[in-house]
């Protein structure tokens, strides 16, 4: 008896994500698909699929420096954030050298560290979810590579930019310092730190950012850094021929042109965060202070995990019990106090 094949295109079209849905609030995506301007730009792209992109992604590499206000030879180019630390990995370290970085953070950096076999050393985020940064100097003291998040992640909270100052002064020239800033453009301008400035005064800082956040492109895989021409050249040796795809350049200008109607929807993500926040304070719940598109519940003495089971939502949970919730839709917003409530109710009771 002959097997009945289902058609390619079928099964590939069942396992793509859905661009909304409101109950997806564990991997801090922008809820919101691409922008018109930006679906345009990739629609058209298609039709040049059949072509490589460039060898190496130069012209890619001038566009975000014009627009950062950095040279060109200042930027490097990754399979999203985690592609950039990566490559700096790999180019700037040997096996069994020392990463420092905050527990609990994002979870790619324990990962991207074994897979480069380095020795990571943990420093405890204080209470309030915020970085201990002189824990974190001492320890970087002896350390190949210390990464700070701004804002960090899972917490959201953020270091002003006196603080990160302070901080780079006590980390010796031959540490890197990975400033890992994949929110920040959730938070407002005055707490952003201006690259150019930065990586002229610390040439072993290297700032990672992302296009899979507040620009919506997740999916593409479109991450930069930023750091001094000496840094940048030694990774610009190791950029992998055809490595960025040739939807990226598209991407990253229409949405470069689009910037007032990027700009709208993070204030849009913003308050809704803000709103989100303050429901779960009315109701006794205690949040970190976040600066980033997710909310941050720890654990105090509560397991989140057990508490949102059976809701249908999908969190990232710490071991210690803590939640990270993503800021999604105002019907995600509802999903969650509804959650948080019935749980309560059935405590009262």
């Amino acid at each position: 008896m002959q097997a009945v094949l289902r058609p390619v295109s079928a099964e590939v079209g069942g396992a793509l994500p859905n661009a909304i849905d409101p109950f997806a609030l564990s991997l801090n995506e922008n809820p919101f698909p691409p922008l018109p301007a930006v679906r345009s730009a990739l629609i058209r792209s298609i039709d040049v699929a059949n072509r490589y992109p460039e060898f190496l992604p130069e012209r890619l590499r001038r566009v975000m420096a014009g627009h950062v206000g950095v040279r060109a030879d200042q930027v490097v180019l990754g399979a999203g954030a985690t592609g950039v630390i990566t490559q700096a990995l790999q180019a700037l370290t040997s096996p069994g050298d020392t990463i420092v970085m905050a527990s609990p953070t994002f979870d790619g950096y324990p990962i991207l560290a074994r897979m480069a076999r380095l020795a990571p050393v943990t420093v405890p985020l204080d209470e309030h979810g915020h970085h201990d940064l002189d824990a974190l100097a001492d320890a970087a003291a002896n350390a190949r590579v210390v990464v700070v998040c701004r804002p960090h992640n899972p917490t959201g909270t953020l270091q002003s930019t006196a603080e990160i100052v302070n901080f780079l002064r006590r980390v010796p020239p031959a540490t890197i310092v990975l400033l890992d800033e994949a929110y920040i453009e959730f938070a407002a301008a005055e707490h952003r730190i201006e690259a150019l400035a930065l990586i002229a005064r610390f040439p072993n800082v290297l700032m990672v950012r992302t296009f899979s956040k507040a620009y919506g492109l997740a999916g593409l895989r479109i991450g930069y850094g930023l750091a001094s021409a000496e840094l940048t050249r030694t990774l610009w040796a190791h950029q992998q021929p055809f490595g960025i795809a040739i939807t990226s350049l598209v991407a990253v200008v229409a949405s470069y042109d689009a910037e007032d109607q990027l700009l709208q929807r993070i204030r849009q993500i913003t308050a809704e965060r803000r709103y989100l926040r303050m429901r779960l304070s009315a109701m006794g719940i205690y949040t970190t202070d976040s600066y980033a598109n997710f909310v941050y519940l720890p654990s105090r003495g509560r397991l989140w995990r057990d508490e949102f089971a059976g809701s249908g939502l999908r969190i990232r949970f710490d071991a210690d019990g803590g939640a990270r919730i993503s800021v999604g839709s105002r019907a995600s917003t509802q999903a969650v106090l509804s959650a948080v409530g019935k749980t309560a109710a059935m405590t009262a009771s």
